[in-house]
């Protein structure tokens, strides 16, 4: 209710444009308290009523001044330019949320007959989302002091929420964790993880195994009817003398196979396993092998769930990766640690040197580490399930290498692996 002042009186003048004129007097010809006509210019030709208030305001005088007030508001507001690549982003999600919603949809009605890949336009703007930016962010609170009574509450719910197996680490007291990095690496009690020590290659971490099986000349099957080729993923084979003398010659995809290549009735193979936030972030040796070079690809820092592996095809060809090559028992052998977003940081124990996620990169660039003279004779020799790196989060790890046309896999896309299962039968 307005005050009633015996003699002084409130007047209220409202225009249809929703424009408000608030008059006092007393006893004469008053003052003006608000005046809203100023925020915007009037429009010709729209009267205005007059009224005065001096005693109960009614309900409708009440809906009317609020109406005016969200008029007011409204027509306050200012269209504001913003930069391109936040437009493109929002695009890329409100697209990616929709790939979302359309594929459970087909899945749940079962009539899912390949995957929907995504259009050049739609992975260039799902690229402009500063994903580097944001995993180098996540980063800095992964590093971030956790007090000692926010640390059961905190570190419980994230267990809680991806499952993770605390009886399984070999600290699962979460006061001894002064930070989320800290648990995201946590190790295993020693026998948590028992190697297979028959079978010749061996799961390297904890995870899902997203597909597998031979290399068809040159090319690696990302999902079905997807394919990505060895060439662009490892890069130019020069990672030693032989291949270094032959390297302007690699021509199509299949000789780049080929020369990979080291023994008659060989051929290659691939393995690609996910690790989910929940699994255990340290990755080990698959098999026994010596590592003679290194490759590290600065690249994006896309998601590489299942979803996103199944929509944006190559993204393991985009994304920052640090590919380590050698030799085992058979021939030819390369291990991959992909990088994902939120996982910018690749530790690998043997090469102190790799720096991840860090400055600006040029699409294409990649920088080698060879042994030096000195050590060219003493390469970093690796025995099965020995902890060869860290991801700071979940992440991706591909696997290939030379075996003999004979070589099967005993997994299966889709299952679950935990490190140190065999991925294969002995191999004679």
């Amino acid at each position: 209710m307005y005050p009633n002042w015996g003699s002084e009186h409130l007047h209220r003048m409202a225009f249809r444009d929703g424009s408000l004129v608030l008059r006092w007097s007393h006893g004469g010809p008053g003052r003006v308290l608000l005046d809203t006509r100023s925020l915007w210019p009037a429009r010709p030709g729209h009267a205005c009523r007059h009224v005065s208030t001096s005693g109960p305001r009614t309900s409708s005088e009440g809906g009317s001044r609020w109406a005016s007030r969200l008029g007011t508001y409204l027509r306050s507001l200012r269209w504001t330019p913003i930069p391109l690549g936040v437009g493109f982003a929002l695009i890329a999600y409100q697209q990616y949320r929709h790939v979302l919603v359309r594929e459970r949809k087909r899945t749940a009605e079962g009539g899912v007959h390949g995957p929907v890949i995504a259009r050049p336009w739609e992975v260039s703007a799902y690229r402009l989302l500063p994903l580097r930016s944001l995993s180098r962010a996540w980063g800095w609170i992964n590093s971030c002091y956790l007090p000692v009574w926010a640390r059961r509450p905190v570190l419980g719910w994230y267990a809680r929420t991806f499952g993770c197996q605390l009886e399984e680490a070999a600290e699962p007291d979460l006061l001894q964790y002064d930070n989320l990095g800290a648990f995201f690496r946590r190790a295993l009690r020693p026998d948590a993880r028992p190697i297979d020590p028959y079978s010749c290659l061996v799961s390297p971490c904890d995870g899902t195994v997203l597909h597998l099986g031979p290399v068809d000349s040159g090319k690696l099957e990302q999902v079905k009817g997807v394919t990505y080729t060895l060439n662009k993923f490892l890069g130019p084979a020069d990672w030693d003398t032989e291949a270094q003398a032959d390297a302007e010659s690699e021509g199509t995809d299949a000789c780049y196979h080929q020369r990979l290549v080291t023994s008659p009735g060989n051929t290659l193979y691939h393995c690609v396993i996910y690790l989910a936030p929940g699994d255990y972030h340290r990755f080990h040796a698959p098999a026994d092998w010596t590592v003679r070079h290194r490759r590290h690809f600065p690249g994006d820092l896309l998601s590489v769930s299942p979803l996103v592996a199944n929509w944006i095809a190559g993204v393991f060809c985009l994304n920052e990766r640090a590919i380590y090559t050698g030799r085992w028992q058979q021939g030819f052998f390369a291990f991959a640690a992909v990088g994902a977003t939120n996982v910018g940081s690749i530790r690998v124990y043997c090469d102190e040197a790799l720096r991840t996620n860090s400055g600006r990169w040029r699409p294409g660039e990649h920088f080698d580490w060879r042994p030096t003279p000195a050590d060219a004779d003493r390469p970093a020799v690796c025995s099965k399930g020995q902890p060869f790196g860290e991801f700071n989060l979940g992440s991706t790890i591909v696997l290939v290498f030379e075996a003999p046309k004979t070589f099967e896999f005993c997994v299966r896309p889709g299952e679950a692996v935990r490190m140190g299962r065999p991925l294969c039968e002995r191999v004679s």
